[in-house]
């Protein structure tokens, strides 16, 4: 299918006022900066990439750890109707049976994948449970986190669908998971996790580059303090701010996060080293009430107050809204120029899983994955490959 597409152009390092965007067969075949006939008008708003995903759990009353390719796809549909094309669906803790579903579930999807009724293309699986700290668990069940053996890890990468490898860096067996995951050329990640400096730094050497959902779950120099005393040592947030090769990523709804945290790491690590993440569970689309996170039967209890999830204990229980609403507001909390708000939404998470050459930005040869928002930032329309997909009215 060949289209034209006209209004205001969202690159990576700057807005083309007036541009017209060409695709043929599913890619973007070239980029003009002086408008012409147009078979979609942008009008006052603007034309980005699709969003890209990182950390994500579900949508649409389904969740990726229930196993099944059906309800694979309504998440992948519930995501896309918001402007999110790619996504790495991620696995929370659970069996080793739990887990090797769920990934022959995502490869079954990814290879029967088009782009017409299946909803945002699957870039790959994050690993992310089970390989968590005891007592940084979150709402994910306890009963299903492990420290990494290699019996059980490299079950899961012979799927060769991992793309991002999670573990917390202060577990036995942390390293060998971590040089596993670097053959492999995945985006490596240390996440609910009690790591020091320490920790970090061999986890620095066997690969790790990238930490889950900043200031969640993740240790800090009080938290360490309580754990062994002084003198006070440095913590995950201080390794991550320290070295430039380290990426993080942030949760911009509103519920986890203050403006002025979203504004610091924005300052802080920038938009080449920050990537925005929805860590969405099943709730999303859905209407307040009670779910699982995880599998759906016997994943553990979380309410859906409709802007956030919550644990029985009062906790929050991961996001119930997607990258539109994050960008949204990221853009709000930093006063950031756009296309520094859109690249950590697209571009920054391309490069950081490997996928960039293919997505991630509105060059000549991509993938034609193409949102158009309206001037508030709002998702109007969505093309996955050149074709449209059914949207969620956003008024």
């Amino acid at each position: 299918m060949n289209m034209r597409f006209r209004g205001r152009l969202v690159l990576p390092d700057r807005i083309v006022s007036r541009g017209l965007l060409e695709v043929r067969d599913g890619r973007i075949y070239a980029i003009r900066r002086q408008a012409g006939a147009a078979e979609v008008d942008a009008e006052d708003g603007y034309i980005v990439p699709g969003y890209i995903d990182i950390h994500v759990h579900g949508g649409g009353g389904a969740d990726y750890m229930d196993g099944d390719p059906e309800a694979i796809r309504v998440a992948n549909r519930a995501h896309a109707a918001r402007g999110t094309t790619t996504l790495f669906p991620t696995t929370t803790t659970g069996s080793p049976a739990q887990i090797s579903r769920m990934l022959n579930a995502c490869g079954a999807v990814k290879r029967s994948w088009k782009p017409a009724g299946a909803g945002a293309r699957i870039g790959g699986v994050h690993l992310y449970g089970p390989y968590f700290a005891e007592d940084k668990v979150g709402c994910h069940s306890v009963a299903g986190r492990r420290d990494p053996t290699p019996d059980d890890f490299n079950h899961y990468f012979a799927s060769g669908l991992i793309r991002i490898a999670t573990c917390a860096a202060e577990l036995p067996g942390a390293e060998a998971f971590y040089r596993a995951a670097h053959s492999r050329r995945c985006l490596i990640t240390c996440g609910h996790s009690n790591a020091t400096w320490t920790d970090m730094d061999r986890a620095f050497a066997a690969g790790m580059r990238h930490v889950d959902h900043f200031w969640c779950a993740m240790s800090s120099v009080a938290s360490l303090r309580a754990l062994h005393g002084t003198p006070m040592q440095a913590s995950m947030e201080q390794f991550v701010l320290a070295h430039e090769a380290m990426s993080t990523e942030v949760i911009a709804d509103g519920r986890h996060l203050a403006p002025e945290l979203l504004n610091f790491a924005y300052r802080m690590k920038g938009p080449r080293r920050l990537c925005l993440v929805t860590d969405a569970n099943r709730a999303l689309g859905m209407p307040p009430g009670r779910y699982r996170f995880g599998p759906e039967d016997d994943g553990s209890w979380f309410e859906s107050d409709g802007t956030v999830g919550l644990a029985p204990n009062g906790s929050l229980a991961s996001s119930v809204v997607a990258l539109d609403t994050m960008i949204r507001n990221m853009a709000a909390a930093t006063g950031a120029p756009l296309q520094d708000v859109i690249r950590m939404a697209t571009l920054t998470p391309a490069e950081r899983t490997g996928i960039a050459r293919q997505v991630g930005s509105l060059e000549p040869g991509k993938r034609a994955d193409i949102v158009i928002l309206d001037r508030n930032l709002r998702v109007r329309r969505v093309f996955i490959a050149g074709e449209e997909v059914d949207v969620i009215p956003c008024v």
